[in-house]
């Protein structure tokens, strides 16, 4: 029990949470807390599911994604250790806006709304880091929104690409680990389509494709579809 209590507040020191709680209110909502886990793959809840906890990423990764009529998904948020999720449902008791799915094997700390909403009450510093949470999320929506109104597929894919990317081994050229059914619901479009232009860019010398990993030959040029 001692270390499972060690294992939650480390938790809940690396979310935005912790600063805004006093010492007094850190033991209630550690008390509070109850770790759930979840193989990769499962569900965590639905869209339309009644949201009456939120949860914090203690270890693992999580997905957030919203699915659409004809079974493809958007993906809105991939969430890491410390991330907190859930809070709209639990903030006007309402359903959930999303489907929260586990991309890894991952362990959450799951509170239930009364007892945050019983802190939030009380504790205006915790209710403002809430608000500025949610009001971050609304202006990444409304930006991800805005791509999909007035920029394409290949624009879109493009901005994805770039803003994924990461340094090779010993700074090699920069690459993304994605799966193309994971660009394909990032970028907003179908896994065949993301296919027809990852393969178009390889052949105009834009990226690379090995073992699943794309490579940016050339940034630059990725950057002039996406603009």
């Amino acid at each position: 029990m001692v270390e499972t209590r060690q294992q939650i507040e480390a938790a809940l020191r690396a979310s935005f949470i912790f600063p805004a709680l006093g010492p007094a209110e850190r033991e209630r909502f550690i008390s509070s807390a109850r770790q759930q886990s979840w193989h990769a793959g499962a569900p965590i809840f639905f869209m339309g599911d009644i949201g009456a906890s939120m949860m914090l990423v203690q270890a693992g990764e999580v997905r957030i994604s919203y699915p659409s009529a004809d079974g493809r998904a958007v993906l809105l948020a991939e969430l890491k250790p410390g991330a907190v999720f859930g809070e709209i449902a639990l903030l006007d008791g309402g359903e959930r806006s999303a489907d929260a799915t586990a991309v890894t094997n991952c362990t959450l700390l799951v509170f239930e709304r009364r007892e945050f909403v019983y802190l939030l009450e009380n504790n205006w510093p915790l209710a403002e880091a809430v608000l500025k949470l949610v009001c971050a999320r609304l202006r990444r929506s409304d930006e991800r929104m805005a791509d999909l109104a007035f920029f394409d597929l290949p624009s879109r894919l493009a901005k994805t690409l770039l803003a994924r990317a990461r340094p090779g081994p010993g700074g090699g050229p920069l690459r993304v680990s994605d799966t193309q059914g994971a660009l394909a619901a990032l970028a907003g479009g179908s896994r065949e389509n993301v296919n027809r232009y990852l393969r178009k860019w390889q052949k105009d010398g834009l990226i690379f494709i090995a073992d699943g990993r794309i490579s940016l030959v050339d940034p630059e040029g990725l950057a002039r579809v996406n603009g």
